[in-house]
């Protein structure tokens, strides 16, 4: 062993074994994939005797239902332009393609291949439920347009998919542009997708909305996962924060009336809290190996503290909706009561069903049951629980008395079922703040010193001993008491340095695309403190607002969506161009000076141009696009396309004799549907590419051995003739 090198006792302990001659683990990756067995004697027993079904015969159904797999569901992006023309495509030529394909994987008939069922209680018959398991359409090469349709169309941003339960919390929340949103436990981000889209609900009404989302999450990993969830929709009113939720601080805003410095309260709160998450036991069917009442009990703590939290942000009259993907009353009900009997009448549970008409779900339940992790003792009260489990199970998680109980209206969540409608188990519940909290927080006075502080540091007057020298602080030599500095865990963020007043850049930036006043210089950043601009950024002036102020307060992970790139170019008198991400937010602000309108053959001859070295020629086009080319300079540009379904804004490129479109190749095959063009250029078949991958390889095998087999022939002539000599 090399000196100073540890030896691993892993390791070392392997080969002590194998020394001692213990017979080795059998290596299962060379065994048969074993199916998970879709069953828990703990897990059935605990839930019967909840009587979460009203009788034997729906008991029945909820055992089948939740032993299946999990059909795929998926919704499009309501707020784009084109969501109507998208969802028209899906309607008629992707649910054909659907029929055609289940119809060859199972043999049947076409006739008899179930349509996609449109979620009855989605707004706008905006979400389907396909009849397949994601495994089914990963897996099976007839399904493979749809697969890639799926794929493309949710990088495009143009849908999401999203397990259908999963899209009722954002739902009941009833976000509108103008509310300040916060989502407590984000990740992995798909209903603060949601919310975004509720938030940029009325385009025409607000450019930009004067709403935000702030989507918080305590894992910093996930987080990142959360920016490229939210990303794709390219909004300018988010903010992602990693903290955690249950000590979420308080946050400073700005009061626009008075220009005064007040605490941050929400309009709309989502506590989608972590949990055991037994209702997701059809798309993740591990959870029956692992399933026990422990999960529960530990995380019953942690969720009240996070929907206390949530409680003390929410503004008089605000709306907080509470929501886990599990069954279990001590995650639920018993967080809820608790919470409900702590605020002393300040919060009051809603009925929000007339959000989601025609979905079908259960009330809360009034009464339930707790048990040992084992479930093999049950309690129906605090007395019955011996004493070694009182730090385990606590009061708290009993019902309260049916007297109590009846004033809380506990009856008021909505318990969803698998079996109800084919889909997974969730809980909601939606809270309604009617005055303030009597353990509110109000740390203004402290926030604002802090921040004083990091304005203007104090400089400490040096102290001087008897002779006259200064003395040196403790605090400050090494070997004196040092206080820890917190320390946040993760990357170190990059820095968000925003636009002042007489920003070198903006000014060429403005004349270029002649940009209007309406357009808040000071909302463009950068992430880099440098002359030298790599990208800008833009965000909302709210959300501008909330990083000034809390900055150092809390951990920022992103904000704000691309608008300007910098681009050099030796034929261009501007070195930004625009970007595709921005131009949703951008479009509103720029000028006439730098947009051509393209017709739709010009505009698909455009984006079948997949090499950006040959770009097509400027004489390729219409002659009306001809002619406005001539007009324009060399630089970026805003391609325009008008149907009379919708209209579509595209980042260009004006070169000296070309004209480009600056999409990637996700946006455009999304556009070129749209635009009704031919596709088979860019559909892939794994299946068939897989088939001529393994063929080559055979080719090539085939190949080697034959020229092994000359070789050994020739090697043996050889030996043959030196023999004869």
């Amino acid at each position: 062993m090399a000196r100073g090198k540890k030896q691993n006792p892993f390791a070392a302990r392997k080969r002590q074994k194998r020394a001692n001659g213990a017979p080795e683990r059998p290596d299962r990756r060379a065994e048969p994939y074993k199916e998970i067995e879709r069953d828990n004697a703990a897990f059935i027993k605990y839930y019967h005797l909840q009587n979460i079904c009203a009788d034997e015969e729906e008991w029945t159904q909820f055992l089948a239902s939740i032993r299946e797999n999990l059909p795929t569901t998926f919704r499009v992006t309501g707020f784009k332009d084109e969501a109507k023309a998208l969802l028209n495509i899906i309607k008629t030529q992707l649910f054909t393609e659907y029929v055609r394909a289940v119809a060859e994987l199972h043999e049947l008939p076409a006739e008899q291949v179930e349509r996609p069922l449109c979620l009855p209680w989605y707004p706008n018959g905006m979400a389907y439920q396909l009849h397949l398991t994601r495994k089914d359409i990963r897996r099976s090469e007839p399904l493979f347009r749809l697969h890639n349709f799926l794929i493309v169309e949710t990088t495009a941003g143009s849908i999401s998919r999203q397990e259908a339960v999963s899209m009722i919390p954002p739902l009941v929340l009833d976000v509108q542009p103008t509310d300040k949103v916060l989502d407590m436990c984000a990740a992995p981000g798909s209903k603060t997708a949601q919310l975004i889209e509720a938030l940029h609900a009325s385009p025409e009404q607000h450019k930009i909305p004067p709403g935000f989302v702030l989507a918080n999450d305590v894992d910093n990993n996930r987080c990142y996962m959360l920016v490229h969830q939210a990303k794709r929709l390219n909004s300018p009113c988010l903010l992602v924060t990693n903290h955690d939720s249950s000590f979420f601080p308080n946050l400073l805003q700005t009061d626009v009336a008075t220009n005064a410095k007040t605490i941050l309260k929400f309009d709309k709160i989502l506590c989608d809290v972590p949990c055991s998450g037994d209702g997701t036991l059809r798309k993740n069917p591990d959870i029956w190996m692992k399933w026990n009442l422990a999960q529960a009990y530990n995380l019953h703590g942690v969720q009240y503290r996070i929907v206390r939290r949530g409680a003390e942000m929410l503004a008089v009259g605000g709306r907080l909706v509470y929501s886990t993907c599990s069954l279990n009353p001590i995650e639920n009900e018993a967080v809820l009561q608790r919470i409900i009997k702590d605020s002393e009448g300040a919060l009051e549970l809603v009925d929000a069903s007339h959000l989601v008409p025609g979905l079908k779900y259960k009330p809360g339940m009034t009464d339930w049951k707790l048990a040992t992790k084992e479930v093999d003792a049950i309690y129906t009260s605090f007395d019955q629980v011996p004493e070694q489990l009182h730090t385990i199970i606590r009061p708290t998680m009993f019902p309260l008395p049916a007297a109590e109980m009846s004033q809380i209206g506990i009856e008021k969540c909505m318990r969803v079922l698998p079996h109800l409608q084919d889909s997974g188990g969730f809980f909601v519940a939606v809270i309604e703040k009617r005055r303030p909290l009597n353990f509110e927080k109000n740390d203004l006075e402290d926030l604002l010193k802090k921040a004083e502080l990091l304005d203007k540091p104090e400089q400490p007057e040096a102290q001087l001993d008897e002779s006259g020298k200064p003395v040196e602080d403790e605090k400050s030599v090494p070997w004196g008491p040092q206080r820890k500095r917190r320390r946040l865990h993760g990357y170190k963020e990059d820095p968000y340095v925003f636009f002042d007043e007489d920003d070198a850049d903006y000014e060429s930036i403005r004349q270029f695309y002649q940009l209007n006043e309406t357009l808040n210089k000071r909302c463009l950043l950068t992430r880099c403190k440098t002359e030298r601009k790599k990208n800008i950024y833009y965000c909302s002036d709210p959300i501008r607002d909330l990083v000034i102020n809390n900055e150092s307060n809390i951990k920022i992970i992103n904000t704000g969506v691309k608008t300007f790139v910098r681009c050099e170019n030796r034929h261009t008198v501007h070195p930004y161009r625009l970007a595709q991400e921005g131009l949703q937010t951008s479009n509103a602000f720029i000028g006439s000076s730098r947009r051509i309108q393209v017709e739709r053959e010009d505009l698909i001859l455009l984006l079948n141009c997949t090499d950006p070295t040959k770009p097509p020629s400027t004489l390729e086009l219409k002659p009306e696009t001809q002619q406005r080319c001539k007009e324009l300079g060399v630089g970026s540009c805003i391609l325009k396309y008008v149907d009379e379904a919708f209209t579509l804004f595209i980042v260009g490129w004006r070169g000296t004799s070309s004209l480009r479109a600056y999409v990637d190749r996700d946006e455009t095959i999304h556009i070129l549907r749209l635009l009704g063009a031919d596709l088979s250029k860019f559909e892939v078949n794994k299946y068939e590419k897989a088939k001529e991958a393994a063929a080559a390889a055979a080719a090539a095998a085939a190949a080697a051995g034959n020229a092994a087999e000359q070789k050994n022939d020739e090697a043996e002539e050889v030996m043959e003739s030196s023999e004869k000599e």
